[in-house]
């Protein structure tokens, strides 16, 4: 029998090998989806992204912070996850002090170079998702929810 996957694998790889993901916020009683560019730190426990101030997700932001970001997996033959899941990320937003955390506007533009003007627009705000929970699908009836604790755990242990 071949050894399982750890559910911790599947994250890894989704946020490793896709650049955009659809973020979920709400505002004012009404839910919104937004496609982002996203850029994993920290592993798995902090996802950042780029917004102008004057949108929807912005204002959603403001007015809750807590999202849902979910990415598509992929099939990686070599590393053996299956066809189909999808992961999804929830977590709280918030925004990030440029001047303070450098740092992961860097990391940011070290994945998406293209984006260096538009990150330097005066009206651009780096985001900052703090990661509490994974929810990991690979199937209809197959899905699993884990804390950033257990994933640490388990990546450790």
């Amino acid at each position: 029998m071949k050894n399982p996957i750890p559910i911790w694998k599947y994250i890894e790889d989704a946020l490793q090998t896709n650049q955009l993901a659809v973020l979920a916020t709400v505002g004012d009683d009404q839910p919104h989806a937004s496609l982002i560019a996203f850029t994993p730190l920290e592993g798995f426990r902090q996802l950042i992204f780029a917004t102008y101030r004057n949108t929807r997700k912005f204002r959603n932001l403001a007015l809750n912070s807590k999202v849902a970001v979910l990415i598509e997996g992929k099939n990686e033959e070599k590393s053996g996850i299956q066809n189909g899941f999808v992961i999804t990320a929830y977590g709280v937003a918030e925004e990030i002090n440029l001047t303070a955390n450098n740092t992961a506007l860097q990391a940011h533009l070290q994945k998406y170079p293209e984006l260096q003007s538009f990150t330097s627009e005066p009206d651009c705000a780096l985001i900052l998702v703090k990661v509490e929970n994974y929810q990991v699908v690979r199937g209809i009836d197959n899905v699993v929810w884990c804390t950033i604790d257990d994933l640490d755990k388990s990546k450790t242990g």
